[in-house]
């Protein structure tokens, strides 16, 4: 066996190959691409003739070179950057740090710890594009929260009638008004029919009327206003950020269309679906994130572990404290475990049973989300379809004989 650190930079990688007992057999600087890789290959064949035998340290799991490293048969461990911080620090007391040197602590990590660590993940090419297309589109919503965010905060600068009008600004209503009219006095000029020949073209089709009526009310509501020029550059402003949000909308829709497109094809997404309080969406966001390798969660424990559900204690003599982790796939069970209180009875008395027992509304939900993603790995591990029953009949059964 050898042991190969890799410490990477955007241009460039340092490399450090030791053998079972520690001692250097090469370290070189090599640039990132094609030429870099076939010259790793060559220093890397020089001292393994199977690749079986080549254990490989990176602070990354994704990128072209990672890619190549894993189809080409390497052993490769992604290992957390904090976690080498802390392994640096078992070693260098001084503070010192150098790229080669990290290529070093990476290659002994993995001689000596990486029963601690795990391969990256053998996810299929179907669930990678999965999850590129689920975390660009989270990206999207939250770059629009942003913006809108930011429309708000400039409204309630000199347009306060506006935020009375809309409560969702990123809405289209919302949108085609103020492109239309984003200072106080061109609102206060819209006519009805201006109003709604404005919602009918952003492409609404129900209670137009009333809608118009409650919107032109609200702008031409009396309010404080600033100075002329300030105004005009605030509108200015609004218009440009309208611009952006409506592009962002239509960018969204489009990722949308994509992702449900690739995650209907997948071959576990009738498991997923069929799970209370997962849709096309959400439901993507959490088989992306998870991956779909068949061997990266040997129980059930794990995979709530990966997912930050589970507890994380921390003990110290007489402090004890239990915390809760937040990732993307934290942030996504989160919400399903929301939503399957309107769509499982089993969920909605789990959380009861947890409120009553003096959970917070947050810690239910982590609770019932760590619940969630035990039952989600018991289908996909049998690859059977989500059971109410069979779900929640054990845990009422067990009430009820605690009761007697």
């Amino acid at each position: 066996m050898i042991f190969v650190g890799d410490d990477w930079a955007e241009d460039h990688h340092d490399v450090h190959i030791m053998n079972e007992n520690g001692k250097r057999l090469a370290s070189r600087r090599l640039p990132e691409g094609l030429a870099g890789i076939s010259i790793f290959h060559d220093l890397v064949a020089a001292h393994a003739a199977d690749p079986r035998e080549v254990v490989i340290g990176i602070e990354t799991d994704r990128g072209l070179w990672v890619d190549a490293l894993a189809t080409s048969g390497y052993q490769v461990y992604a290992i957390n950057p904090l976690a080498v911080a802390r392994y640096r620090d078992r070693h260098h007391v001084s503070g010192a740090k150098s790229d080669a040197g990290d290529a070093k602590l990476l290659a002994d990590l993995v001689r000596t710890d990486r029963h601690n660590h795990r391969p990256i993940a053998g996810d299929s090419p179907e669930a990678e594009a999965i999850k590129v297309l689920a975390r660009g589109h989270q990206n999207l919503i939250w770059a629009r929260n942003r913006h809108t965010n930011a429309l708000r905060s400039a409204l309630r600068e000199y347009f306060p009638a506006a935020l009375e009008a809309f409560d969702d600004l990123a809405c289209r209503d919302a949108l085609a008004v103020l492109g239309r009219a984003p200072s106080p006095a061109e609102g206060a000029r819209l006519s009805m029919s201006a109003i709604q020949a404005t919602l009918k073209r952003a492409g609404r089709q129900r209670n137009i009327e009333q809608r118009a009526q409650q919107i032109q009310a609200a702008l031409r509501t009396e309010h404080l206003h600033t100075t002329d020029a300030i105004t005009t550059a605030f509108a200015a402003t609004t218009r440009a950020a309208v611009g952006i949000i409506t592009e962002i909308n239509t960018a969204i829709s489009e990722l949308e269309t994509a992702l449900a497109s690739h995650f209907e094809t997948h071959p576990d997404a009738g498991i997923y679906l069929s799970l209370p309080g997962l849709g096309v969406i959400l439901g993507a966001r959490v088989l992306g994130e998870f991956g779909d390798d068949p061997n990266r969660y040997t129980t059930a424990k794990s995979r709530k572990n990966y997912a930050g559900t589970s507890p994380l204690t921390v003990a110290s003599g007489r402090k004890r404290a239990v915390l809760a982790r937040h990732r993307r796939l934290y942030d996504a069970i989160d919400a399903w475990a929301f939503c399957t209180l309107q769509n499982s009875p089993g969920a909605r008395t789990y959380y009861d049973q947890r409120r009553t027992a003096g959970d917070l509304h947050h810690q239910a939900l982590r609770a019932l989300g760590n619940r969630l993603v035990g039952i989600l790995h018991g289908c996909l591990r049998h690859h059977t379809p989500y059971n109410e029953e069979t779900a929640w009949a054990h845990r009422q059964t067990n009430r009820n004989t605690e009761a007697a």
